[in-house]
């Protein structure tokens, strides 16, 4: 876990996430708490590290994505080259008819 980010304040902003119950809780907090281009820049790279589990190539990641390859390189490297495995414990969590 990196250090750097742990603090009250970011305990706070988790609870609050956590206490969310369903897809309308959540549209209705990030749509607060985020601008579009944050939460849409935040969804997109979960897409990026989804498709490079599925080993799609960059120039298919590119073109379904629109993410630069600068995203797609710092996605593979918190999916592959770190250990905290943040991408891999949510994605193995989503449903499979929700991917």
């Amino acid at each position: 876990m990196n250090s750097k980010l742990k603090n009250d304040q970011t305990d706070f902003l988790f609870d609050a996430i956590l206490s969310l119950k369903n897809k309308e809780d959540c549209y209705r907090f990030f749509e607060d708490l985020c601008t579009s281009a944050e939460l849409k820049a935040m969804s997109q790279r979960l897409v990026v590290a989804k498709m490079l589990t599925e080993k799609k190539v960059y120039t298919e990641i590119v073109k379904e994505t629109g993410a630069s390859t600068a995203t797609i390189s710092r996605v593979k490297r918190a999916l592959f080259d770190n250990d905290t495995y943040g991408y891999t414990l949510v994605l193995d969590r989503i449903p499979k008819e929700d991917k």
